[in-house]
This record gives structure tokens, C-alpha cells and sequence, in this order.
């Protein structure tokens, strides 16, 4: 069973954290876009109906989903996380506290 999880590890392509780490970097350009989107639509909703605060709907809607996509790759981030620190290897702090347990800082009885 141990060499069929080796082998879908050496499946699993290569380009996957170049991939990840290109979504970590698009977070500040989608932020831009969901932005720069929201005045385009306020504009479009302030040429069509005339009224002047209409162009701010456009604006508020383009900071909600900018909010959005920090969010979300704040929620993507933490499960990486806790994922990660599920792993044995990073498991020291537990390993840590079972040792401390273990110590008798009380009287000396020789």
C-alpha cells in the first residue's frame, strides 16, 4: 500500500506550486480588478440613470468583492495551515508539552 501513495506523489505534477504560489501572487491584482470593475459599473449605472450616487453603488460593490477575495484566500490559507499542522513531522509543540508533563518539580525525595 506504501508504494501505491508513493507513486500518486511522483503523479502529482510539478507545476502545482509554482501554480499556488502564482494564486498567492494574484491576490493584490484581483483586489485591483474588483475595484477598478465596481467604478466601471458605478460609471456605467451613473451614465445610465443620471443620478450621481448611483456611481458609488458601482464602488461599494467593487470593495465587497475585493473584501471577498481577501477572505477567501484567507479561508484557503488557514485550511493549508491546519493541514499542515496535522503532519507529525511539525508536531513538536505537543511533543514539547508531553515533556514537560513528565518532569516532577516538586519536593526531592532522595
Amino acid at each position: 500500500m506504501a508504494d501505491i501513495e508513493e507513486k500518486q506523489e511522483e503523479k502529482q505534477p510539478r507545476i502545482k506550486p509554482i501554480i499556488e504560489a502564482a494564486d498567492n501572487l494574484s491576490l493584490g491584482i484581483s483586489m485591483v480588478v474588483a475595484v477598478v470593475m465596481g467604478v466601471g459599473i458605478g460609471y456605467l449605472l451613473k451614465s445610465m440613470t443620471d443620478l450621481a450616487w448611483t456611481f458609488w453603488i458601482g464602488v461599494a460593490i467593487g470593495i465587497a468583492a475585493a473584501v471577498l477575495n481577501v477572505f477567501k484566500a484567507y479561508q484557503k490559507q488557514k485550511e493549508m495551515y491546519e493541514e499542515l499542522a496535522k503532519e507529525p513531522r511539525y508536531a513538536i509543540k505537543k511533543q514539547l508539552d508531553d515533556n514537560e508533563d513528565d518532569e516532577d518539580y516538586g519536593e526531592k525525595s532522595y
